[in-house]
């Protein structure tokens, strides 16, 4: 059984950054996971990114390494603002950057953590056990889509999550109901209807809010009114992505409000012209029964006066989003789970990104309830990298103190 000071879970923006960052500080770590696995096999080929170039890096130490510099490398067309950035160029970068940064990355699924008496026991899908003194998880999105009630009990073959969907393709001739009005819902309806697919959108919302495009170069008065961030204009985003360490300190039933409704389901500007006269919305509706019926789902809908209409598909694609539950994580022991104290269902962090298990930290949309909206995009890795990395190459080099500190009395004493 080996031992590192810390193993890192999860092999995406956040998980890779941190990893690139103790690297840099000379932390003993492993990492373990797929590179970019969420986005290469849970986001539809074709998809663009909702958040601009300047936005959308992982964060090595000296930021050398931006998605700037690697489409510039590779001629592949970038600019700051106003060119939405491929998800194949995204993930391709982001398999680069691990190359570069954190070579060490070992392609095993984590299979259990269990706590010991000083640290923890991982057990890997390649047969491996270790021990590690802390953890970190890093598993983003990966096990937290949400399906609706309505939905949940119907058959896999008829009902899906968004993020069970990298081509398209097979859906070629049949009908099908994306369901949501958000970036996921209108990205997926616009890529099925080029597929050539039949495809309905169905969403609560009574109308479908699209961002505008960022201009570069912006007025100055404009500038004053919106700044722009990383996550979006606007003072609050500003704030938010500014100050996470005092937004941690905001009253809990305030935070968990700005979390749910600051930034709320909007689709890029770039896909309006996709779908806007190409595919049918049936708008401010809510799904009240589903049933399969002839192989095939039976929606009814109801909208705000009580009128009902059923809709028949041969698949439903819930683009309902991610809901943050750790009891959902089920790598961890049930003993870890019950000592995790949550905030709503997410881990309540230290300033740290500690949970109330001692060594067991969470970072990326876990993390989120406790230090803000930043923490759901990957532009809030480069903060998470930096003070989660300094944290942990203190607490290594005070462990490393304690460790040799009888050998140096020893020594000491044999010199008396």
């Amino acid at each position: 059984m080996t031992t590192c000071d810390v193993a890192i879970i999860g092999a995406g923006p956040y998980g890779l950054s941190v990893a690139a960052h103790l690297r840099a500080r000379g932390v003993n770590f492993r990492i373990f996971g797929k590179p970019m696995e969420f986005w290469l096999k849970h986001m539809p080929q074709g998809m663009r990114l909702k958040s601009e170039g300047f936005a959308s890096s992982i964060y090595d130490p000296g930021a050398t390494f931006t998605l700037e510099a690697y489409c510039r490398e590779h001629r592949l067309p970038y600019a700051p603002i106003g060119s939405p950035v491929p998800i194949e160029a995204f993930s391709s970068y982001g398999l680069e950057f691990q190359k570069k940064f954190v070579p060490e990355l070992e392609c095993h699924s984590v299979l259990q953590v269990r706590r010991l008496s000083a640290g923890f026991e991982i057990v890997l899908s390649g047969g491996e056990t270790l021990t590690a003194r802390r953890v970190v998880v890093a598993v983003g999105l990966t096990y937290y889509d949400y399906l609706p009630p309505e939905l949940a009990g119907l058959p896999s073959d008829l009902v899906t999550h968004s993020s069970r969907h990298s081509s398209l393709d097979h859906f070629k001739g049949e009908e099908v109901v994306v369901v949501g009005a958000g970036a996921s819902a209108l990205d997926l309806a616009a890529l099925l209807h080029q597929a050539g697919v039949l495809v309905r959108l169905v969403a609560r919302k009574p109308s479908i809010s699209f961002h505008d495009r960022g201009r570069v170069p912006r007025p100055l008065l404009e500038q004053l009114r919106n700044p722009t961030t990383g996550i979006g204009p606007g003072w609050r985003s500003f704030f938010y992505t500014r100050t996470p360490l005092l937004f941690r300190q905001m009253p809990e039933p305030l935070r968990l409000k700005i979390v749910r409704q600051h930034l709320g389901p909007a689709p890029a500007w770039f896909v309006k012209d996709q779908v806007v006269g190409k595919v049918p919305f049936n708008l401010g509706v809510t799904i009240t029964h589903a049933e399969e019926q002839d192989k095939k789902v039976s929606l009814r809908l109801t909208d705000a006066d009580g009128l009902h209409q059923t809709l028949l598909a041969d698949h439903v694609i819930a683009a309902t989003g991610y809901k943050v539950d750790v009891d959902r994580l089920s790598f961890l022991d049930p003993d870890i789970l019950r000592a995790i104290c949550r905030v709503d269902r997410a881990p309540a962090l230290s300033s740290h990104f500690e949970s109330s298990v001692q060594g067991l930290y969470f970072v990326g949309i876990s993390a989120a309830n406790t230090f803000g909206p930043l923490l759901r995009f990957a532009v809030g890795s480069k903060f998470t990298a930096e003070r989660l990395s300094t944290h942990l190459a203190r607490a290594s080099r005070a462990m490393r103190r304690e460790v040799h500190a009888p050998e140096a009395q020893m020594l000491a004493d044999q010199n008396i």
